[in-house]
């Protein structure tokens, strides 16, 4: 067989049993996939040897690029001891040095008259959906065994994404990906996002006084006491486009939920591990939630590792005789995996050893002026970021904000045209996502903003 039959031959067998994720199957096959067979640094190569600068990470998981010679090896020396042992009823050196190196790391507060105490327990899992599920699970049972029964729903944000298993789609609040399963979902109060570009009291931020945050109240004080917590991502709604939160909003929710004696869970799958320009987003307003999920960069993307933290108030509530039944039943065969763990040592070993917060900041300064830039673009109704999570809103009138229809599929004509110029990155709907990987230099972050340029103004004036 030829090299290019062998090519034809994956891309049909592809097409023949593979189901991709958030994709259109029928658009899919009509296609030829792109079959990505090596990665370096911040670019992926093609199975036609065609090199493009990763502008999405990979889904968000890679932080210091690709083939990472200490990742490698750290699984490789893993691999020479065992691949997987249970955390059920035993333990693994790699879960428990990540544990102290998370705790470490985790967000502090900057009160130091808080009610709230530190994070200091991780529960382990395998993405960033199932770490959602633990923290619901975990709040939820946290108050039946305080004794509070009714303390059993949830608040969550219009916009919101916590993940795809049914409890993390409940505390959901995107139409398109969430509507269809509905019947399947628990019922949950939704309080306004804090979407400032399209804020739907048509206010202004910051005469508008974080309108918001105020009807988040208004909920808090009827219903407090039917509510477990309150689940948000961190400083930005990423799946829901990239939403940069107005400052003092994250902070405004942290004191809600001490004045009503409600839990506050961090979803920061997304926004952890540097995407911000911080470690982890809730160190902007310097809160600490009560429970905190991470994955996706935990690992640079190597191996699926998740892990929810909470506070040694939570965990003692769940401490008690084995016939009171307090455990918390909940766990994953590939819990602690040891090879994922020791990926995720050596990741935040990386972040010491070479700086990565630091050297980024100029980094984010570049991007923010090119997004300047892009502002002036015509279609481009807002370009907004939080660090290194950016997202360019395409807007088919620029002063009314008309979005455009579903149809136009403006957000892959963009896609399309920057791979053709070698650049790989995914929209969410009219929204253009770029999130590369942290250790990007300057100048392939300079390519991938004039690809993504050229692109917009090819799909929106040029090629339309």
């Amino acid at each position: 067989m030829s090299y290019t039959e062998e090519i034809r031959n994956l891309q049909e067998t592809d097409k023949k049993f593979i189901w991709h994720p958030f994709t259109q199957m029928k658009d899919w096959v009509a296609e030829k996939p792109l079959i990505i067979i090596e990665g370096r640094d911040c670019f992926l190569k093609d199975i036609h040897g065609k090199w493009y600068i990763d502008g999405v990470s990979s889904l968000w998981v890679n932080v210091h690029g690709h083939r990472r010679k200490e990742v490698d090896d750290a699984i490789r020396q893993q691999l020479d001891k065992i691949a997987h042992s249970t955390l059920l009823g035993l333990s693994n050196a790699p879960s428990i040095k990540l544990a102290e190196k998370l705790i470490e790391l985790s967000p502090k507060s900057s009160d130091i008259d808080t009610q709230y105490p530190s994070l200091t327990k991780v529960f382990y899992s395998d993405n960033g959906s199932t770490s959602v599920e633990v923290a619901l699970k975990m709040a939820f049972q946290y108050w039946k065994h305080k004794g509070i029964k009714e303390k059993k729903s949830f608040l969550s944000l219009k916009n919101a994404y916590h993940g795809d298993t049914i409890g993390a789609v409940s505390v959901g609040g995107i139409d398109i990906f969430h509507e269809i399963f509905e019947p399947l979902l628990f019922k949950t109060f939704k309080s306004p996002s804090p979407y400032c570009y399209r804020c739907e009291f048509g206010e202004t931020y910051p005469e508008c006084s974080l309108h918001c945050l105020a009807v988040m109240q208004d909920i808090l004080n009827q219903d407090a006491d039917k509510i477990a917590a309150v689940i948000v991502e961190p400083m930005v709604q990423g799946a829901g486009g990239m939403i940069v939160y107005p400052d003092f909003y994250l902070k405004g929710v942290r004191e809600l939920c001490d004045k009503y004696n409600i839990l506050l869970i961090a979803d920061e799958v997304a926004t952890g591990f540097g995407r911000t320009g911080k470690m982890f987003a809730c160190e902007h307003e310097q809160i600490s939630p009560d429970l905190l999920c991470l994955s996706k960069g935990i690992t640079n993307g190597y191996l699926p590792l998740a892990a929810t933290i909470t506070t040694e108030e939570i965990f003692n509530v769940f401490l008690g005789e084995y016939s009171e039944l307090k455990t918390f039943f909940h766990g994953h065969s590939y819990t602690g995996n040891p090879l994922a763990c020791s990926a995720a040592v050596a990741c935040l070993d990386i972040f010491e050893k070479d700086e990565t917060l630091k050297n980024l900041q100029p980094k984010i300064s570049l991007l923010q002026k090119r997004l300047n830039d892009f502002s002036k673009l015509k279609h481009v109704g807002e370009a907004r970021n939080k660090g290194f999570m950016t997202g360019i809103e395409l807007v088919k009138d620029k002063d009314t904000k008309e979005p455009y229809p579903l149809e136009a599929k403006i957000g892959w004509k963009v896609i399309h045209k920057a791979r053709e110029m070698g650049v790989i990155i995914r929209p969410l709907g009219n929204v253009i996502v770029i999130m590369p990987p942290l250790c990007i230099s300057e100048e392939n972050l300079i390519q991938l903003l004039d690809v993504i340029e050229k692109s917009i103004i090819f799909a929106t004036e040029e090629g339309k």
